[in-house]
């Protein structure tokens, strides 16, 4: 399973119910932030997410999207963390990061912090996934990342090897791996024979603060979600321009020419904070399969391939405003 956890979902300052932007996921083992605005390490304990942050990926360097990490780990530092910690962020970025690092660990370092530049195209690269950097189009250097999962083997049908007189045990497990096998009368089996086609790996795109562009429509092809920033409204279609935001209806647009199965919106401007029922109805306009994040809103992420699709929650509420 992946679950994403919105710890903040409001743009440049905070409101009584939305906290600067973050949004946890995690995956397996793995735990990693996109993004850590102020208050981030409140809003984690608030919703549960736990601490054992292994990456921060962060989409620019505007302070409603990086401050928080000043607080982070001088929250790591007072729980006596040892294990290491690395931040990615755009090219020429490091530089400020390290010096909010220094503020968190005014009484030296407790354990190791690893910052890492990225550019357009570049890969990180984990266990069972990776994460990719693709360029948005803002008023200064910002990424938006993709988490994506290699394609895995057809669904193997142990009811058609057994119909082939196929023994089980280490000949199943060969054919699961896409191998040929001979068997003992001489004949032989080809995998596909018994297993199914491939099975699409899950894709999860966060856009950061940017102008409708190609290039999140290119990263978030196919997409089983899109996280794209809806700071705006239609009347607000020229700031938005101004500002390097998107509205609703763009996000939407977008959503929609990359063939996503869902979208979900975030960071929105102080005036839809507690109502952003316009930004919905304007987004479903281009794309049906919309949601409005606010703080505290979880998404789960099964296989692909599982009968029910992902189910979204919110803690302690329904999933739609």
């Amino acid at each position: 399973m992946i679950r994403l956890t919105f710890l903040g979902t409001s743009a440049a300052a905070p409101t009584l119910s939305r906290n600067l932007p973050a949004i946890a996921l995690k995956r397996a083992g793995d735990l990693m932030l996109f993004d850590c605005g102020e208050g981030t390490q409140r809003q984690m304990m608030r919703y549960g997410t736990g601490f054992d942050v292994k990456d921060v990926f962060f989409t620019h360097l505007h302070a409603d999207h990086y401050l928080g990490i000043i607080g982070f780990v001088r929250t790591l530092w007072m729980a006596e963390r040892v294990d290491p910690m690395r931040l990615y962020c755009p090219r020429s970025a490091a530089r400020t990061l390290e010096q909010a690092i220094s503020l968190g660990f005014q009484d030296g370092r407790r354990f190791p912090i690893e910052i890492h530049e990225l550019d357009n195209g570049e890969v990180v690269r984990r266990d069972g996934y990776e994460i990719r950097a693709f360029h948005v189009d803002h008023r200064i250097p910002a990424l938006g990342y993709a988490l994506v999962e290699p394609q895995r083997p057809g669904r193997f049908d142990p009811e058609r090897a057994k119909a082939l007189a196929i023994p089980p045990g280490p000949l199943f497990g060969r054919l699961q791996r896409g191998e040929a096998i001979t068997l003992a009368d001489g004949r032989r089996i080809e995998a596909a024979e018994v297993v199914g086609p491939p099975r699409k790996g899950r894709k999860i795109v966060v856009s950061g603060d940017t102008l409708p562009c190609r290039s999140t429509v290119r990263a978030a092809e196919e997409a089983d979600l899109l996280i794209h920033e809806a700071t705006f409204g239609d009347d607000d279609l020229a700031r938005a321009r101004a500002t390097f935001h998107s509205t609703a209806a763009q996000a939407a647009q977008i959503a929609s020419e990359a063939g996503v199965r869902r979208l979900v919106l975030t960071h929105f401007s102080n005036r839809y904070a507690i109502d952003p029922g316009l930004l919905l109805r304007q987004a479903r306009a281009h794309f049906a399969a919309v949601e409005a994040a606010k703080d505290g809103f979880t998404i789960d992420i099964p296989l692909t391939d599982e009968e029910v699709d992902g189910a979204a929650r919110e803690c302690g509420g329904p999933a739609s405003h």
